[in-house]
């Protein structure tokens, strides 16, 4: 199954599932959970009934979770990525963070902002947290997952890059593409051939498959939930692939009126074009 967070015609928000051209309105019908994570964390999405049905074309999509209390990112975690980057080798994960106020939709554009032109794209499959736990054992991991999605982890890299310390590049607003839905395990099926394959107007930019992970989905999870506890809806990007474009010769950086995609298999396409910050006042 597959799911989504939008917003009808008439503005309100809402969630529901797909079906082929469809939703189904689960957020409509009489005490549903507020949006999608409060369903997730009921453990009932599954079982929920829907209230009517919209067609796909006529609502707005919004981040799959629009309020993860969490977004953790994991740095460097393809061998190609790593050493186009000419990172050591490490033991553990590099973690870092972003903020739900930096997310967008499938279809909404990535900002480019007015104080870099550096942004670079990183196509990752992002895990959804079901059922959250602290101390995950990664034999247990995978049970903890409510389903899939796509991220472009859009980056700044001069602010990435003022400091040992990634955040600011990867904060800024509306640059953390991530959808176009929920898609559950038993949907996704086994997700270790399958590539994440990133395209810039049409041109394939990265394209490598999820086993080259260095650390794996469950030794990611055992290793986020030793140090944090993981709720549900929480939001883990497993990182990207060799190919940014800060490290070709000359740089590929994103520019207004690009279009990026981002294309996991059976996870789906997630597809934003590029747009300059608005300046205000």
């Amino acid at each position: 199954m597959a799911f989504v967070s939008f917003r009808r015609a008439d503005g309100t928000a809402s969630y529901g599932r797909i079906e082929g051209d469809r939703i189904l309105d689960y957020g409509a019908a009489a005490g549903a959970p507020a949006d999608l994570k409060a369903a997730i964390a009921a453990g009932t999405l599954a079982r929920l009934d829907h209230h009517g049905e919209l067609a796909l074309a006529d609502v707005t999509l919004l981040p799959v979770i629009p309020n993860p209390g969490k977004i953790l990112c994991v740095g460097h975690n393809y061998e190609s990525h790593r050493q186009e980057t000419g990172r050591a080798k490490v033991d553990h994960p590099s973690i870092f963070t972003r903020f739900a106020d930096t997310l967008v939709a499938d279809g909404q554009p990535i900002m480019l902002p007015t104080v870099s032109s550096h942004l670079d794209f990183e196509g990752e499959l992002a895990i959804v947290i079901g059922r959250g736990g602290r101390h995950i054992t990664e034999t247990d991991a995978l049970d903890h997952i409510a389903g899939y999605a796509c991220f472009n982890d859009a980056s700044l890299r001069d602010w990435q890059w003022h400091t040992t310390q990634f955040i600011p590049g990867k904060n800024f607003p509306r640059t953390g593409a991530f959808g176009p839905a929920l898609v559950t395990p038993d949907e996704a099926g086994e997700l270790a051939d399958v590539h994440v394959v990133t395209s810039l107007n049409g041109d394939v930019v990265q394209d490598q498959p999820i086993r080259d992970m260095i650390f794996p989905i469950p030794k990611i999870i055992a290793y986020v939930s030793a140090f944090t506890p993981l709720s549900s809806g929480d939001v883990i990007a497993t990182g990207t692939p060799g190919g940014v474009g800060a490290k070709r010769e000359p740089p590929l950086w994103m520019k207004a009126g690009d279009r990026v995609g981002v294309a996991i298999g059976p996870i789906g396409t997630l597809t934003n074009e590029i747009e300059n910050e608005r300046q205000t006042g």
